[in-house]
């Protein structure tokens, strides 16, 4: 629930920055708006997960058809906002680079309608990859037995409760299975390594890209520093550009590593490492405002400027 609250402000601050309509004539921002709205939808769904799974462990009778829609509906639309987001800040880091290599000559307009293509395509694309896990799908039942005190007298010793004072009710659990056959599981391990892996590298070399052709360009009209010089200085500018993707994908690395487990795995021993990694993997759309608002010294003077005209006027 605390992650919910921060990512529900994370997302609704973010949205208000990049709704603006001067900010909206080039797709970058686009992708941005769109981002906004995916870590909304996303930590939305994980919440409702989260509240699913807690229901479902309080009542072991469960309909079978709310167990569906958590298995074939929940879990893919998680995976595919957070596939979504990830591609979305590659696809700003690539705007930026263009932006940066054709400097005057860039179309702004040009970037817009590109924007407002390249997201829906993404989205189809992303959920075309993932279509295989509802379908692969199967509730898997099993019984266990659990003790239950007559009496509620709990202070006699154990052999006497087992004998008169006690009695064992059979409780029905019910997991989420996806079995996979070879072919595709080999088909899931390389698009979950796409999806993960593939954004990371467009923004490190996107973030490499002008850093170094800043610094070639800086160095050819101030001869009076060495491209070392300058290269050093354009990191200390832009070393946001580099801190960010991979702080990303060191959040996202227990998600890799989880969905590459085969088979079920007993957490009784450290369940905590396992929750853990679980929810750090749902960290990085909740850093939309962090990463892109809070250094820009542009979407920072927009989103306090729409603060301020809410508070006089009741609206964005």
């Amino acid at each position: 629930m605390v992650m919910f609250v921060i990512g529900f402000i994370n997302g609704i601050c973010s949205f208000i920055t990049f709704r603006n309509k001067e900010l909206r004539k080039v797709g970058c921002v686009l992708y941005l708006l769109a981002s906004s709205i995916t870590s909304l939808l996303t930590i939305t769904m994980f919440t409702v997960k989260f509240w699913f799974v807690v229901f479902i462990q309080l009542h072991s009778i469960i309909s079978s058809s709310i167990l569906q829609t958590d298995c074939a509906f929940i879990g893919p639309v998680l995976k595919l906002c957070l596939y979504l987001d990830g591609w979305l800040n590659a696809c700003v880091a690539i705007e930026r680079t263009v932006n940066v290599s054709k400097g005057i000559t860039f179309d702004k307009k040009m970037s817009k309608r590109a924007a407002r293509w390249i997201i829906p395509i993404l989205f189809v694309i992303i959920m075309g990859t993932i279509i295989h896990e509802p379908i692969s799908h199967e509730l898997f039942e099993y019984p266990t037995q659990k003790y239950k005190p007559i009496n509620n007298n709990l202070a006699m010793n154990k052999s006497m409760r087992n004998e008169i004072y006690s009695e064992y009710e059979i409780e029905h659990n019910v997991l989420c299975v996806i079995r996979y056959s070879r072919s595709v599981q080999t088909y899931n391990t390389i698009t979950l390594f796409v999806h993960l892996v593939v954004p990371f590298l467009l923004n490190l070399c996107s973030a490499l890209f002008i850093i170094f052709g800043t610094a070639r360009q800086r160095s050819t009209t101030h001869n009076n520093q060495t491209l070392r010089e300058h290269i050093l200085k354009q990191i200390n500018e832009h070393k946001q550009l580099l801190i960010s993707p991979i702080i990303l994908l060191i959040l996202a690395l227990p998600r890799l590593i989880i969905s590459l487990v085969s088979g079920c795995v007993d957490p009784s021993n450290n369940p905590w490492l396992y929750l853990c990694g679980y929810f750090t993997s749902f960290i990085p759309p909740m850093l939309i405002f962090a990463v892109f608002v809070l250094p820009s010294e542009l979407y920072w003077k927009t989103f306090k400027n729409s603060i301020t005209k809410w508070r006089r006027h009741g609206c964005w």
